[in-house]
């Protein structure tokens, strides 16, 4: 299944704060959290978590920390020993700086259950040395780092092939996506925190349709610090294994149009063209049908349309404009994709399904 997570930093925020958030994003049905013990700094930092954590665990919360060999040193813990990060609260350990390869694999076969989380974003055979050490390999997952500094993020190439890695060996996969309206993370630098670039200043809920359509990240956590509560329910209410878009309808849109692009399903035909995603169905169940003409101008990219009657062989087959292109007065123009989901329309594949939803 999978999963979504918020981020606390016990720094940020009094304890009322931090817990309602918990509390909020719960109820939402929100499971996983994420937290930095590198930027945890004092002992009264560590004793806030401490009782935060103890919240986390009655909420149910899976609690993942930020940490590197430098945490281990200032405490001076042993990779052999994980029995502090247990008695803290957490339910497992991320490596922003890993260690060798036979350290990870020997934490993966800890005493108290605890997940070692992999730095997903470094492109590097870390993960195959790890694997070459015959780790618990059910104790293994992964996440990718988030950027607080603009132009810092990955770039969607370096992302699909750190993320292909670790699908491609059966682990579990986690990605940061960022609030617009948060305002607190690990360090002072708050420019949002996503893991890919371009999803910077992207709706939340656009940012998690994008990585669950890559099919390559399983889990998705809010890297930043506090989510509004329109921005938690958007989240909880999305649909993680089919693609929405949201689409705006044209005034002269008729109710049976509007049925057929809310109330079918809808599959790309895997002869796909290049042109348009084509949904062929509706031209089948909506051929006794009359579709008078209205809105015939010039077609743009992301314009949902159905063809009217004076293309009688495919009157009611519905597709969106993946490009301009000359309209013959055959096609009504009944909605248009919501502009910042249009990106998405080059990621549908072939036999595809997906779903319209009314903006």
């Amino acid at each position: 299944m999978r999963k979504l997570g918020i981020s606390i930093y016990p720094q940020y925020g009094t304890e009322i704060e931090l817990v309602n958030y918990m509390e909020k994003a719960s109820f939402y049905g929100f499971t996983r959290m994420f937290t930095c013990l590198m930027s945890a700094t004092d002992e009264q930092d560590t004793q806030q978590l401490q009782t935060l954590l103890k919240k986390a665990n009655e909420l149910e919360f899976e609690v993942i920390a930020d940490v590197s060999p430098s945490v281990f040193e200032e405490k001076n813990l042993s990779y052999k020993d994980l029995s502090y990060f247990k008695e803290l609260g957490l339910s497992g350990l991320r490596l922003d700086l890993g260690f060798s390869g036979l350290e990870e694999s020997v934490m993966s076969f800890n005493d108290y259950g605890l997940s070692i989380e992999l730095n997903m974003s470094q492109g590097t055979k870390y993960l195959e040395n790890i694997l070459s050490y015959q780790p618990n390999k059910q104790k293994i997952i992964g996440c990718h780092n988030f950027y607080p500094r603009r132009y810092t993020g990955l770039s969607r190439e370096q992302f699909l092939k750190c993320s292909a890695q670790y699908k491609e060996n059966g682990i579990r996969t986690a990605a940061m996506i960022s609030s617009k309206d948060a305002a607190f993370g690990p360090w002072p630098v708050q420019e949002g925190l996503p893991t890919l670039e371009e999803h910077r200043f992207l709706p939340i809920d656009v940012q998690a349709k994008d990585f669950f359509q890559t099919n390559l990240i399983d889990d998705l956590i809010i890297g930043n610090a506090f989510a509004t509560e329109e921005e938690l329910k958007s989240l909880s209410l999305l649909n993680r294994y089919l693609l929405e878009l949201k689409v705006d309808f044209k005034e002269q849109t008729s109710q049976m149009e509007k049925e057929i692009a809310l109330e079918n399903p809808h599959f790309n035909r895997g002869d796909v063209s290049a042109y348009v995603i084509r949904s062929t169905q509706s031209r089948v169940l909506y051929q006794q049908h009359d579709f008078p003409a209205h809105d015939t101008d010039t077609i743009a990219r992301g314009s949902v349309t159905i063809d009217n009657s004076g293309y009688e062989r495919y009157k009611g087959e519905l597709h969106i404009a993946l490009s301009p292109m000359e309209n013959s007065g055959n096609t009504n123009i009944v909605a248009t994709v919501d502009k910042e989901e249009q990106f998405l329309l080059d990621q549908i594949h072939p036999w595809q399904k997906f779903k319209l939803i009314e903006k």
